[in-house]
């Protein structure tokens, strides 16, 4: 029997623990692989009542998550007790969801976990707290370091319909600019193209590479960067043996017929990258984590505090995300 997943129920006053339960609950409907949630198993009972739940919850050992999963929602305690009230963020409740993350990858690394769920965190909380990573993806690339040098994450967001990277992400525009280079867009690609073929079974992966500029610069008319900084990392991809186009004019990359045409499309900044897939795929876009020494996806939304514990949290992207979940995993097994 294959591990089953560490899911995180993220920040304790957002609405992970509302979809964590509720994707239990919908475990028969889309097939669910067996997880076990990380954290107080007297919290998410509380929570299950507020929200009208009739929940069987257990504590286990995650060697005994997967038997337990048909009929109780399997609870690994962490030993931190959350506190937060539903759309009531908590100081305290910093501890809990650090504790939750690292207690998941120690799981995964120990090989108790076949992959890391996480479910969304409130940065405002932890940094007030002195947690100094920007977010999830920095802290999870510290633990897989383990005492080593950190490996560098790229933020991929994944749908049926549609994958993209973007080689800047959380920068403003003009920071973006600023950043962008020739030898982080080979660096990304590569990394993005790695896990394409290790995790996702492609082969060889087709990768398109947007533009900058509109109408990718326009042969220099409307800006040098895709002429200077863009092209350059197309070629030496190229010259790697990478099947790889560009740069394309990126407001004709996304309809479906181009969207055929690859498995990955590498953007330039944000929203770039996350406009196309939102817009496409809105309920089911999974966040994943490339780079890692682990496998680590995540619902494609934020903590929405205004609707947590009212029961109209959808947990399609949870969903979404424990099922790639394990298809990474049965991938990276075979």
């Amino acid at each position: 029997m294959a591990s089953p997943l560490a899911l995180t129920s993220g920040e304790p006053a957002g609405i992970g623990p509302d979809i964590a339960l509720a994707a239990w609950l919908r475990r028969g409907e889309f097939d669910l692989p067996p997880f076990y949630l990380l954290g107080d198993r007297g919290f998410f009972a509380e929570r299950a009542k507020i929200l009208g739940l009739k929940i069987d919850l257990v504590d286990v050992a995650p060697e005994d998550a997967a038997k337990a999963f048909a009929t109780t929602l399997p609870v690994v305690a962490t030993g931190e007790v959350a506190t937060a009230r539903p759309g009531q963020p908590d100081d305290a409740s910093a501890s809990v969801v650090l504790a939750a993350i690292r207690r998941a990858v120690d799981d995964v690394r120990r090989g108790r976990a076949g992959a890391i769920v996480t479910n969304p965190i409130a940065k405002s909380v932890l940094h007030r707290a002195g947690f100094r990573h920007p977010g999830h993806t920095e802290f999870l690339a510290e633990l897989a370091a383990d005492g080593g040098r950190a490996p560098q994450p790229v933020m991929m967001l994944w749908s049926p319909a549609l994958a993209v990277v973007p080689v800047t992400v959380h920068l403003s525009l003009r920071e973006a600019l600023d950043r962008l280079s020739t030898d982080l867009i080979v660096t990304t690609a590569r990394i993005a193209v790695a896990d394409l073929r290790a995790r996702f079974g492609r082969a060889r992966p087709r990768l398109v590479v947007s533009g900058l500029n509109p109408h990718a610069g326009e042969h220099g008319a409307f800006g040098e960067e895709d002429i200077v900084i863009i092209t350059p990392a197309v070629e030496a991809l190229r010259a790697e043996g990478i099947d790889v186009r560009g740069p394309l004019p990126a407001d004709t990359m996304f309809h479906a017929a181009a969207r055929n045409s690859y498995d990955c499309a590498i953007c330039m900044y944000h929203d770039q990258a996350l406009i196309p897939i939102k817009t496409i795929a809105f309920e089911d876009a999974v966040n994943v984590t490339l780079g890692l020494p682990f496998i680590r996806t995540s619902p494609d939304h934020g903590t929405a505090f205004d609707i947590a514990g009212s029961g109209k949290a959808n947990p399609s992207s949870l969903i979404a995300a424990l099922r790639l979940a394990a298809r990474m995993a049965a991938v990276k097994s075979a």
